[in-house]
């Protein structure tokens, strides 16, 4: 049976983030953004906030244990939006495409509940979504299949209905375990084939831009520095 409703990921397959793209701007070389990153705001860390420690505990005992680089740890909440670098090419308007297509979206997504509101503000596709579960809100992160059956009771859907996309190998065994169709995503081209191959898109039609407009990242609102 194929699929009739799309679950998307956002961090790496809508969204462009990481962390090295404000520390570049902070630390004086690759090799030195590269350690920041793996010894001291770890990916592990990130994590914490994604199932949902609030940003100063979390902060605050980093910039304990590690009181030299307090600084560059405060930045992490204050300077986040510094983090972002954009769309991910292409991907907004295959959500554009689906929507007037008539097909349900939803979405799963490891992010933080204190800074999804911040992504919310600066691109408008992610109220395109019918359902939509993030993790710090819920206290469960993906590769958890907790997180996967909360979205299935929510959206009233069967695994097998679904197809789920994700930039993390992880994240789609899970889903493909509980019976997601899934794709690994890599690219908007890729995902465009795989979705028109599908039946979920119509054939000759390409990505070509999308109508949501995503505000600059290089002029983000004063209110959104410091939050």
């Amino acid at each position: 049976m194929n699929a009739r409703v799309v679950v998307f990921d956002i961090g790496g397959v809508l969204i462009d983030w990481n962390p090295a793209y404000l520390y570049r701007k902070l630390l004086p070389d690759e090799a030195s953004v590269e350690q920041f990153l793996s010894e001291i705001c770890t990916p592990a860390w990130n994590e914490q906030f994604d199932a949902g420690m609030p940003f100063a505990d979390g902060i605050a005992a980093l910039a304990k244990s590690h009181p030299e680089r307090a600084d560059l740890i405060e930045a992490y909440w204050h300077r986040w939006h510094e983090m972002l670098g954009g769309e991910v090419p292409g991907t907004s308007r295959i959500l554009e495409r689906l929507k007037s297509a008539g097909v349900q979206m939803h979405a799963i997504s490891n992010w933080s509940a204190e800074t999804f509101p911040r992504a919310r503000e600066l691109f408008p596709f992610l109220d395109a979504f019918d359902i939509l579960v993030v993790s710090g809100r819920e206290r469960l992160v993906k590769p958890d299949s907790a997180i996967f059956e909360l979205f299935l009771q929510r959206a009233g859907v069967a695994a097998g209905d679904c197809i789920f996309i994700d930039d993390n190998l992880a994240n789609i065994a899970a889903a493909a375990s509980l019976g997601f169709k899934t794709e690994h995503f890599d690219t908007a081209d890729a995902l465009e084939r795989r979705l028109t191959a599908m039946g979920l898109l119509p054939e000759n039609e390409r990505t070509n831009g999308s109508e949501w407009t995503s505000m600059s990242l290089q002029s983000v609102e004063p209110s959104l520095r410091r939050r």
